[in-house]
């Protein structure tokens, strides 16, 4: 079995990782592969790192793209794509060298699985210094409702967890009207199919904690209302509907226990002890001296 696996890198302004990134790529213990740098108009050295590593091995290659954000970055990288299978690789990320090896053979033990996730352990400079995953990856997640109602709850997935049939993105795309989540989006849009995966409980994927990367934010937004919008071209009525439904009694318990919490600081000795000094000095005229030296001695240090 020596099918030919596509990495696509998409780049952004990264340039000081991507060495250590495309590294993990040349050092793959599977050697047939290609890997398509998409540089998603980089300001910085990522061409000249990128066309380096071109001018060194065949097996790279180099394309330029007006800045138009990740989404659109990987669907590039796709259509560039001439693999039987699929790797995504962030550029400031890095991947084990037996990824492509052992995921390939996984899935020759499993005939009827298009999928193959690995787990991950996360770094900030060394590699070699590397902590345990911000979630617990279980097989049972692996799966429609998986994805739909244990997201962002139980667990999350990078991109490079997945090792991917080609054929799975004939008619999928990551949606380019979404600024973050956009994964989230692709990988229902998979499990939609009907597709299988199996497990790797080994950490094959490294993701780097960087403070620069696009990081999702809590509660709701523009960005989490187009997520809703895309989920309902992709499900049918029933299961768009029973996840709204999940979603908002989802909310209503998450305010619920935020009042619960509320309720239980209002009613602590720490709380109380500092309702009644506040009266105290209002009381003898205290107060309003008190926020106005405070704010003199913060003039002062200024």
């Amino acid at each position: 079995m020596n099918p030919l696996v596509s990495v696509i890198v998409p780049c952004y302004n990264q340039g000081q990782y991507l060495v250590e990134a495309l590294e993990s790529i040349c050092n793959q213990t599977f050697e047939n592969w290609e890997c398509l740098i998409i540089d998603d108009g980089s300001i910085d050295n990522t061409a000249e790192i990128a066309k380096s590593f071109v001018n060194n091995d065949s097996r790279f290659c180099y394309y330029f793209k007006k800045n138009s954000g990740v989404s659109s970055t990987r669907n590039l990288g796709l259509e560039k794509a001439n693999g039987q299978y699929i790797q995504f690789l962030d550029c400031d990320d890095v991947l084990d060298v037996r990824k492509l090896e052992l995921s390939l053979k996984e899935l020759e033990l499993n005939k009827n699985v298009q999928i193959v996730i690995s787990n991950f352990r996360m770094f900030t400079d060394d590699i070699k210094v590397s902590s345990d995953p911000f979630c617990i990856l279980d097989p049972s997640y692996f799966n429609l409702e998986g994805f739909l109602y244990q997201w962002n709850i139980s667990f999350s997935l990078q991109m490079q967890c997945g090792f991917f049939e080609a054929l799975l993105f004939h008619n999928i795309r990551f949606p380019e009207n979404l600024s973050a989540q956009e994964d989230w989006v692709v990988w229902v849009s998979l499990f939609k199919t009907g597709t299988k995966a199996v497990f790797i409980d080994k950490p094959l994927a490294y993701y780097r904690i960087n403070p620069n990367s696009r990081m999702s934010t809590l509660g709701i937004d523009d960005n989490k209302v187009k997520v809703l919008e895309n989920f309902k071209s992709i499900l049918s009525n029933d299961e768009y509907n029973k996840f709204i439904s999940n979603l908002i009694s989802r909310i209503y318990q998450s305010n619920e226990d935020v009042k619960k919490r509320l309720k239980e600081v209002r009613s602590s000795n720490t709380y109380q002890t500092g309702l009644m000094i506040k009266k105290i000095l209002k009381k003898i005229g205290l107060l309003k001296i008190s926020r106005s030296l405070f704010k003199t001695i913060l003039r002062l240090k200024k």
